[in-house]
């Protein structure tokens, strides 16, 4: 554990309010998201500006402290969660919580690492304008923790993940140096885009304090669908005559498995199906327009999907006709995680694969994981746009005990699932990061040259590895 003299030396930097020492108040953040992981921390400190940032970051260096950036500690791999020994601080973004700038004239907004989502999206749409990502947890998830871990969310299919969202960043290195980012500029070829090294970086290269962020025009009129499709591959060709139709106006385009959207409504008050029949597969299609122009959103979705329709790509359709209904659309999609857990224990995995290679992927991964896991059942959701597959594979019916089915067979189940992702040529992290849950599978399947890349990076920024520690990076025996 780090004893008193060290905190005293921070104290002296931050004053009274950056630093808490009280256990009861460091203890829920020493816990991820979900509760696997468990860590032990003597103190949050607490910046008000990058130049505590840099403050902190420089004493850390010279005392060998490590530190573990945390924004709303909405990690979903572990990222953000300290080592359980106790030998490193917390470094909270959140009193760094102020909207620098918000231009509508140059679509961009300047934010510190301490905003939370959902602020920026009502104080964007106050201008007229809009931050185009989206996830559940915006009511706490902090921007510094979205650049952090690349989010992606719902609306990656036309406009990205956080990565082409972020157009100047401002962040402190390891040294302490600040990296004044925040410009903006279109052409820039001063040699290695930083920012892009630190974006995804999950905090290991350094501290993201604030950022240059894409707004886009507000939203004038949409379109929400909700349509039932036979297959996956039937999905896949919506969305293609979609996009054909309706060009980069196709803003969310998700698949769910029927048996997941049966677990929303079994599990979820108030929710209905919205389609008189009840299909293998079901498709959530919403399509935004910026102006009011004829043909309305509506009217282009409604021609597309009678195409779908006759050439028989789609069984049945149903357009909301309002707001409230186009809501309760949404509800079901966003239920989906809820209902889940709902259902019993379960192993979920947030992977991707080519679009063209994710129909197949949904249907046959599953029908082997059920195969060799003699019990269990496995479905998907997922963005079909970008390839984003949520993978769950649940407990045999009638378990009880989660944790101790997990510590049998789930070792045997991520290995099974990852090497099936590995197969298809895609990811074992989506849009979550991989943290300290998905560090060693990231070594056991990556490439020699993609680890000694990291590696090789993590060297040159951090040199003595005080950088969010053990996240990301494999250990030596894990690749």
């Amino acid at each position: 554990m780090i004893g008193q003299e060290i905190i005293g030396r921070f104290a002296a930097l931050l004053g009274p309010k950056g630093v808490i020492t009280d256990p009861e108040d460091i203890a829920p953040w020493l816990t991820d998201w979900r509760g696997r992981f468990h860590g032990a921390a003597a103190a949050i400190l607490q910046p008000s500006s990058t130049q505590e940032v840099a403050a902190i970051v420089s004493l850390a260096a010279e005392l060998r402290v490590p530190l573990v950036p945390q924004g709303g500690n909405t990690s979903m791999v572990g990222g953000a969660t300290p080592p359980q020994d106790g030998s490193a601080l917390i470094l909270s973004l959140r009193r760094m919580n102020r909207i620098r700038s918000l231009s509508p004239d140059d679509n961009l907004a300047i934010c510190e690492a301490g905003v939370i989502l959902s602020i920026l999206h009502d104080a964007a749409e106050e201008v007229g304008r809009r931050f185009p990502l989206s996830l559940g947890a915006k009511g706490s998830a902090t921007i510094g923790g979205l650049i952090s871990t690349n989010a992606g969310g719902t609306q990656v299919l036309r406009h990205g993940t956080m990565r082409a969202l972020v157009e100047g960043l401002e962040a402190v290195l390891p040294d302490g140096s600040i990296l004044n980012g925040l410009e903006a500029l279109k052409k820039d070829n001063r040699g290695y885009d930083l920012k892009q090294l630190l974006v995804g970086a999950e905090g290991t290269l350094g501290i993201i304090t604030a950022a240059a962020l894409r707004l886009v025009p507000a939203i004038a009129a949409r379109a929400v669908a909700w349509v039932g499709v036979a297959s996956p591959a039937d999905a896949l060709a919506l969305l293609r005559l979609t996009e054909a139709r309706l060009g980069d106006s196709v803003e969310g385009f998700e698949i769910i498995a029927d048996d997941g959207l049966g677990h929303v409504l079994s599990h979820i008050p108030g929710t209905r199906c919205p389609i008189e029949t009840r299909t293998p597969w079901h498709v959530l299609i919403e399509v935004d327009h910026a102006d009011l122009s004829p043909p309305s959103p509506e009217e282009r979705l409604e021609t597309a999907l009678a195409d779908a329709l006759t050439q028989g790509i789609a069984i049945d359709a149903a357009i909301a006709v309002n707001e409230a209904q186009a809501a309760t659309f949404w509800r079901l999609r966003e239920s989906l995680s809820e209902a889940e857990r709902a259902q019993g224990p379960a192993l979920q995995f947030d992977i991707s694969v080519p679009v063209a290679r994710m129909p197949a992927f949904m249907i046959d991964t599953a029908a082997a994981a059920e195969r060799t896991f003699p019990g269990t059942t496995a479905s998907s959701f997922g963005h079909l746009g970008d390839g984003n597959v949520h993978f769950h594979v649940r407990a045999p019916k009638g378990s009880t005990d989660g944790p101790a089915w997990i510590a049998a067979d789930g070792k045997a189940i991520n290995a099974f699932v990852h090497d099936a992702v590995a197969a298809a040529g895609g990811s074992i992290s989506a849009e979550h990061g991989i943290g300290q849950m998905k560090r060693a599978e990231l070594g056991r399947l990556a490439s020699p040259a993609r680890l000694h890349a990291l590696r090789a990076i993590k060297a040159a920024f951090d040199p003595l590895g005080l950088m969010n520690p053990d996240k990301l990076i494999p250990r030596p025996e894990e690749g």
